[in-house]
């Protein structure tokens, strides 16, 4: 691979385990290094957003605009937005790119989803990769051009942080994919979003319907309103907000309303074939407690749920993947993983997805403290 290649591969998110300030740090000595290596080669020059260098390439052959080259075989414009090397005037050379032809809706297959244009220029993400320097301009620019601002893949990604920014910027684009937005509109109520649900409210997203159909694991079709899905999870404002902008009051559910008033931190009791009941149809619940409402952990665990269930810390579904205490040192929470010792997790439990145990965990996410209680 040449140094020019080497230099893109080294400046673009990844979407994996290697991409980090160290690596971008990498890139931008080699640049520094040899500051030639993008003469000539668009995919470099717009990855170090040379802007000078790229309109120059683009007046000599514009079709360069949409070739598809470098180590990724991306178009140009890609290699921009994916970048997070500092310096040069990015804004600049997207908007030579784009006068010249670059397609606003380009993108690449990570499978099985498509990363557009937009999707590099917010970042974010499961692993949080960061957003591009100049995000707001890059996206406004890429959506006056013409960008979908019905991006499925932009929408996921954003939708674990706390900031809005986003939305509003594509709504004023024209986002309006009901489907879309309804699985955002169940993600904010779910984690307590309370600004996101009344943005998503505003903006028309059905607030009423149950959720139906096939879906993802964390956005499943279970035949729940959002109303309930606040209840339930203990989202008392949210829950109060949708019923005053024309959601329906949730059916009677001894289930449901156990685990709400647990959620909240009370001191919640039911009849035995209620508790019984819960266990049975929520067993990776305390998984899910970890994260969402620790306080609630030991109440569950008194009801009788095992603190030891595999579940999933990100959302409120019954899927294996890893235990309480697996996301307590992951996250490197010294008091929950004291508290879930207590209670008798298993240090020695190992996940469903990385066979690994909380130790392993919290080593592999440099969590000092929480691996040496463990080790």
């Amino acid at each position: 691979m040449d140094t020019a290649d080497e230099f893109c591969r080294l400046a673009c998110l990844t979407y994996s385990g290697d991409d980090g300030p160290q690596r971008w740090d990498t890139a931008a000595r080699l640049l520094a290094e040899e500051p030639g290596l993008t003469r000539g080669h668009v995919w470099a020059a717009a990855a170090a957003a040379r802007a000078d260098e790229v309109s120059a390439l683009l007046d000599a052959d514009p079709s360069t605009a949409r070739a598809a080259g470098g180590p990724f075989g991306w178009e140009p414009l890609l290699y921009l937005v994916y970048s997070r090397v500092p310096g040069g005037d990015a804004v600049a050379a997207a908007r030579s790119l784009l006068a010249a032809g670059a397609d606003p809706n380009s993108g690449f297959v990570l499978a099985p989803n498509t990363f557009s244009a937009i999707t590099g220029v917010f970042g974010s993400g499961e692993q949080n990769q960061p957003r591009h320097p100049r995000w707001r301009e890059l996206a406004r620019l890429l959506l006056d051009a013409g960008a979908d601002p019905n991006d499925e893949q932009a929408l996921y990604n954003c939708m674990f942080g706390a900031s809005d920014e986003h939305l509003e910027l594509l709504f004023s684009a024209g986002l309006a994919d009901r489907g879309l937005l309804r699985i955002q509109l169940r993600w904010a109520v779910e984690h307590d979003l309370r600004d996101r649900v009344r943005l998503l409210t505003e903006h028309g997203v059905d607030v009423r319907s149950p959720y139906e159909g096939d879906g993802p694991a964390w956005a499943a079709g279970d035949g729940r309103t959002p109303v309930a899905l606040a209840r339930l999870c203990g989202n008392t404002e949210i829950a109060d907000y949708l019923l005053a902008h024309g959601a329906e009051p949730p059916p009677p559910d001894p289930v449901a309303d156990l685990i709400a008033a647990v959620f909240r931190g009370e001191n919640a009791t039911a009849p035995a074939d209620v508790v019984a009941r819960a266990v049975r149809e929520r067993p990776g619940l305390v998984v899910w407690a970890a994260a969402a409402a620790p306080a609630a952990v030991e109440r569950l665990v008194e009801l009788g749920f095992d603190v030891n269930a595999l579940g999933r810390a990100d959302a409120p579904v019954e899927q294996e993947w890893e235990t309480a205490l697996h996301h307590a040192a992951g996250a490197g929470d010294v008091d929950l993983t004291r508290r879930l010792l207590a209670l008798g997790a298993d240090p020695g439990v190992r996940d469903r997805r990385f066979d690994a145990t909380p130790l392993d965990w919290a080593r592999h996410l440099n969590r000092a403290a929480t691996a040496e209680l463990l080790g």
